[in-house]
């Protein structure tokens, strides 16, 4: 039984993350033969508060960009 995990940003339209896990499970599917009904998708949203890159959660980078686009600084 397959188990694929995608781990991705909080915010994106339910549909699409479903249309996501559909595709994942398709593709595994006909690359690998295993029937559908055995293969599991885990879609785990991460708030950006809790989605580091270096030292700063995604959350502190955007918001730096939004403070510099407003200043006129770079993005």
């Amino acid at each position: 039984m397959p188990i694929i995990q995608i781990n991705l940003l909080e915010g994106r339209d339910a549909a699409l993350v479903s249309e996501c896990a559909r595709q994942v499970a398709q593709t595994v599917h006909h690359t690998l033969g295993a029937p559908l009904d055995t293969i599991r998708v885990l879609v785990h949203e991460v708030p950006r508060t809790h989605w580091a890159i270096g030292a700063q959660t995604r959350q502190e980078l955007d918001d730096t960009r939004a403070a510099n686009a407003s200043a006129g600084g770079q993005p």
